[in-house]
């Protein structure tokens, strides 16, 4: 059987035609990038704290008498979630009883004009639905690393690249219109699917139709470096806009932008060739060639190309049936089947637990962002640059024990020395996104041909897992460090 990198090497490795496909599948994750960490500043939580009751003006003004004092991070606030209970139910008398904050809450507007959080009133004993609504995005997002990879098999790459990125686009765009709390999420779980749909119909996309040398690079310093290159957009954006609503929308809009694509972007060749459709596959392989100006052979793909490449699959696997258990079977596989489940499970609740943490460092929320992003940028790039010396697992082991042991300093730091803090931060998280980066190369050339695609799935659930759990870390970690009198910030 002719192998297809054999036939298509005609081509070339890096001429016009595989740049173009390069930039263009690269830049269309930059949506991706700052859409999936929207919620950082969607979904941020002004200081805040309790209305005072409507008072008859001619009874006096008791102003913030009402309002309890409480120490917050070492200094002493209004409280967040009570406030003193009025003698007899009306004056202006106060007692020593507290009560919860019946009229509501009075938000700053120092920072933002409007959060998820101020516009439904996310606090105290509603503070837990912040990260349930980044929980219910990523369960969209689980849902569509499922669903994406099943239909593109069936109905193409292409159509299924612009499908999701439509998806995502129309769902944003909607959230935008949310009138409750309840409908947001809803709609967050079908723009989570989207996303990761699209992120991944690129990512096979390229692979499919840049050749072997291309691929590599367009893997970390492509989509990955792309996408924090979209990540760091985000920062710039929410600085300039301090309404959740219209900064959603600038965020989605952008999507249209990507609609002439379609004209540029070919469908993968391989999966034509595995469809049996090969007059289209030699008709994209031809304009490839006249692109990057190489004469083409008379026949490029025969009949049995594409017979053969259809029966592949079936050809391997027909001597046995494979199951899930054979990822257990023997010693060597139980041991990268569990090492996958573990890494992937820990890299990606660290990766977006820290992501998502931005507003809670000391410092600007906007530049702790911008530099969290760059830090997903250098990682990605500087990985691009070792893989070339070094082994796939020195990286990985190198980079998370740095991170680990970076990220453990940070409690030996004191707290008046914040910027020590934040930089041990940055660079744990470096090593992190370049441990993420390099798991997607290295889990599919650990695991055999006939379980790798079973392998895969089951390291995937691992990380659906690990990110849908992650919102609640930041979460977690405010409870903890608060000096209240209970980690539910008085919700008794």
């Amino acid at each position: 059987m002719r192998d297809y990198e054999e036939i298509t090497s005609f081509l070339g490795t890096w001429g016009p035609f595989q740049k173009s496909i390069f930039f263009l599948l690269s830049t269309s994750t930059i949506p991706n990038g700052y859409s999936g960490m929207s919620m950082v500043f969607l979904a941020d939580t002004p200081p805040h704290h309790c209305r005072s009751p409507p008072i008859n003006t001619a009874l006096g003004n008791i102003g913030n008498e009402t309002v309890p004092l409480e120490m917050i991070n070492g200094e002493m606030a209004l409280s967040k979630c009570r406030r003193y209970t009025r003698v007899n139910g009306s004056g202006t008398a106060v007692g020593n009883d507290t009560e919860s904050c019946l009229d509501g809450w009075e938000f700053s507007t120092a920072r933002y004009t409007s959060t998820i959080v101020t516009e439904w009133d996310l606090v105290c004993t509603n503070d837990w639905k912040v990260p349930f609504s980044l929980t219910v995005f990523f369960l969209g997002v689980v849902s569509g690393s499922f669903i994406g990879g099943h239909i593109s098999d069936r109905y193409g790459r292409k159509p299924i690249f612009f499908a999701t990125m439509a998806m995502q686009t129309i769902f944003g765009l909607l959230q935008v219109a949310s009138n409750s709390w309840e409908l947001f999420c809803v709609l967050g779980f079908f723009f989570g699917m989207g996303q990761i749909s699209n992120y991944v119909a690129a990512f096979v996309l390229g692979t499919e139709i840049l050749g072997k040398n291309a691929r590599e690079a367009f893997s970390t310093v492509g989509v990955c470096a792309f996408y924090g290159l979209g990540y760091a957009i985000l920062p710039l954006c929410a600085y300039f806009i301090r309404s959740w609503r219209i900064l959603l929308l600038v965020l989605s809009l952008p999507g249209l932008l990507y609609i002439p694509l379609w004209w540029f972007i070919p469908e993968s060749p391989r999966w034509l060739l595995s469809q049996g459709r090969i007059k289209e596959a030699e008709a994209i392989i031809r304009a490839a060639a006249k692109m990057n100006n190489v004469t083409p052979p008379e026949v490029i793909f025969k009949a049995e190309d594409s017979i053969q490449l259809m029966q592949k699959t079936d050809s391997e696997t027909a001597k046995r049936s494979y199951t899930y258990g054979d990822l257990v079977k023997t010693a060597n596989i139980r041991n990268i089947t569990i090492l996958n489940v573990i890494l992937w499970f820990v890299i990606t609740i660290s990766y977006y637990g820290l992501c998502l943490n931005t507003p809670n460092m000391n410092g600007d929320p906007y530049l702790n962002c911008f530099y969290s992003a760059l830090m997903d940028i250098a990682a990605n790039t500087g990985v691009w640059l070792v893989l070339k010396i070094a082994r796939r697992r020195v990286i990985v082991s190198s980079t998370l024990l740095s991170a680990g042991v970076l990220l453990l300093l940070i409690l030996l730091v004191p707290s008046n020395l914040s910027i020590i803090s934040n930089l041990l931060l940055m660079v744990g998280k470096f090593g992190i996104t370049a441990a993420f980066s390099v798991m997607y190369i290295i889990v599919a050339e650990l695991y055999p041909t006939v379980v790798r695609s079973m392998g895969l799935g089951i390291s995937s659930v691992s990380s659906k897992i690990g990110s849908t759990l992650s919102p609640f870390l930041p979460y977690i970690g405010k409870c903890l460090s608060s000096q209240e009198n209970s980690c539910l910030c008085h919700h008794q």
